[in-house]
């Protein structure tokens, strides 16, 4: 029995109006998530030491690892799924809470053990306190779910914002009060606690019991091979955690968690909502390849541009960046900095690549390409810590540039994505905002150099000029800006006409249960909120 498509469209808006329409609720709530973001970090920053950062950076790398199995690919597995029954839900989240529960046992058993690791017993306490985040986030992954099948984005944000702001409040007030890095600590359990309170508020469901008769196994399925790859991902972007930990102590991590956060957070802010408004649709076009060329591409495009833009002032002016944000104790993190941010940028490039990945259902091939270029990540970032801090950083920054190109090759290998195209659209974009940035530094050389406003603002009004200029003469990156302003007519235009939809689309509306629009965006890599970077190293990064 198949819907009537008139009464659909009539009862519905049309995925591209609901696509635009979820993008500029996401960008505005990541907007306001970024201003109580900058507010914590300038302010802990002057409270804190680097030691405090680094201790809390080791347990959230332990707490990252076992939330990867705590989420084990269903978050993702409900994106992709053409259906979502309301056994299956109720059995997804008891089993992503049972998950949490056991993990969150384990690893206060395992606190001593990671204390003697470290050679610190501070971190015994950290451990367990911070294990309290399996639970909440089991019990809130399809909450969030629900309200991105339901193109809630408003409701979500809320619930993202709410519990960010509670958790700055309690860890300033608490770094005021001299509670070191426990106020951290504070910060994010309160962030996961109150954010839960916002989603079950807003969310006009409560869990059932588990049906027996409701089968989770295609979940299961998609999602093994998708805890395979994020494993392989996690190990490999945070060997270099580990390894200063082992060999330097908490100071060093302390330092390079602070400038990976200040490349991380508008990574987050950025990555997050373009990918949770594009995965649902581009899950909806993956049969149509036309469509699903140019919505990719021109997602991809818009997320480097924003992103190379930003990343061509910071690293021109970092020197004035850490000393605004940070303050002058952090000096020592404005090289480190300068080296993520252009890892950063090519992580940004290989974004879209994972929506191909998860969209098109190719997890098995995904978790293979990852145990090809992981290792090599990982090694390079082994061999680089032999030169300390900035060797570090700098192995990271040179596989991840490896790999961007290798996960071109793999997609073009095994599905009809647009791989050449993706690619010129980063290459254009990285030489545009690389020339931007010569030009930003250039602009600023015969400022003071304790004029820190004044050679941010001139730095930002270069790049913003030479990306005029570069629009003025190069036809290409000019209809890249036009279509990136005129983003609400691009969806328009993408839609398909009412002749042109399916007896599928007529009978599942985009509001419908069955809309494939989990919200993998909504969860960081270990599947938390997407929150400070600090509970998840390089959460920003590879995902």
């Amino acid at each position: 029995m198949t819907a009537d498509p008139q009464a659909s469209r009539a009862r519905q808006p049309g995925l591209a109006a609901a696509a635009s329409r979820g993008a500029a609720v996401t960008l505005g709530g990541q907007g306001l998530r970024v201003l109580v973001q900058l507010l914590g970090i300038v302010v802990l920053a002057r409270l804190l030491e680097p030691e405090d950062y680094g201790l809390v950076a080791i347990v959230a790398l332990i707490v990252g690892f076992g939330e990867l199995f705590r989420d084990f690919g269903l978050s993702s597995a409900a994106v992709q799924a053409t259906t979502l029954s309301d056994g299956q839900r109720d059995n997804l989240f008891w089993l992503n809470t049972g998950i949490g529960a056991v993990l969150a046992g384990l690893v206060c058993a395992l606190s001593p053990l990671i204390a003697i690791a470290f050679d610190d017993d501070r971190l015994t306490l950290v451990t367990i306190a911070m294990s309290a985040m399996f639970l909440l986030n089991g019990v809130s992954t399809q909450y969030r779910a629900m309200h991105s099948r339901h193109l809630r984005f408003g409701k979500l944000a809320l619930s993202e914002i709410g519990g960010q702001v509670a958790g700055v409040t309690v860890g300033i007030v608490l770094a005021v009060l001299g509670a070191g890095y426990w106020a951290l600590v504070a910060q994010q359990l309160t962030q996961g606690l109150v954010a839960q309170v916002f989603l079950v508020a807003t969310n006009r469901w409560l869990p059932g019991w588990v049906d027996r008769r409701a089968s989770v196994r295609p979940f299961l399925g998609y999602g093994l091979p998708l805890l395979g790859t994020h494993l392989l991902n996690y190990l490999g972007r945070n060997v270099d955690v580990v390894v200063l930990g082992a060999r330097l102590g908490v100071a060093p991590v302390g330092i390079y968690n602070r400038a990976a956060q200040l490349v991380t957070m508008p990574l987050l802010q950025v990555q997050a909502p373009s990918t949770r408004v594009a995965l649902p649709i581009l899950s909806r076009l993956q049969d149509d390849k036309k469509r699903f060329a140019e919505f990719i591409s021109f997602g991809q495009v818009a997320l480097l541009t924003l992103i190379g833009g930003l990343f061509a002032a910071l690293f021109a002016q970092a020197p004035s960046v850490v000393l605004v944000m940070l303050g002058s104790q952090w000096t020592e993190a404005v090289p480190v900095f300068r080296v993520l941010l252009v890892a950063g940028f090519f992580q940004a490039a290989t974004y879209a690549t994972s929506w191909v990945f998860l969209a098109k259902g190719l997890t098995r091939s995904q978790f293979v390409y990852a145990l090809a270029t992981r290792p090599v990540l990982a090694g390079l970032i082994v061999v680089g810590s032999l030169w300390g801090l900035q060797g570090v950083a700098m192995g990271y920054a040179v596989g991840t540039a490896l790999v961007w190109p290798v996960a071109l090759l793999w997609i073009a290998r095994i599905s009809d994505a647009p791989a050449g195209r993706m690619f010129r659209n980063g290459l254009r974009t990285g030489l545009v905002f690389s020339a931007a940035s010569a030009l930003s530094w250039l602009s600023t050389v015969a400022l003071p150099a304790d004029a820190h406003a004044l050679r941010l603002v001139v730095g930002v009004a270069a790049v913003v000029a030479a990306a005029g200029l570069t629009a003025l003469v190069w036809p290409t990156f000019r209809r890249d800006l036009r279509d990136i302003a005129g983003v609400r007519r691009y969806f328009r235009r993408g839609q398909r006409r009412p002749a042109d939809r399916t007896a599928d689309d007529a009978a599942e509306p985009v509001t419908a249960p069955a809309a494939q629009t989990a919200d993998p965006a909504a969860l960081s890599s270990t599947g938390a909120a997407a929150t400070d970077p600090i509970t998840t190293p390089k959460a920003g990064f590879d995902r």
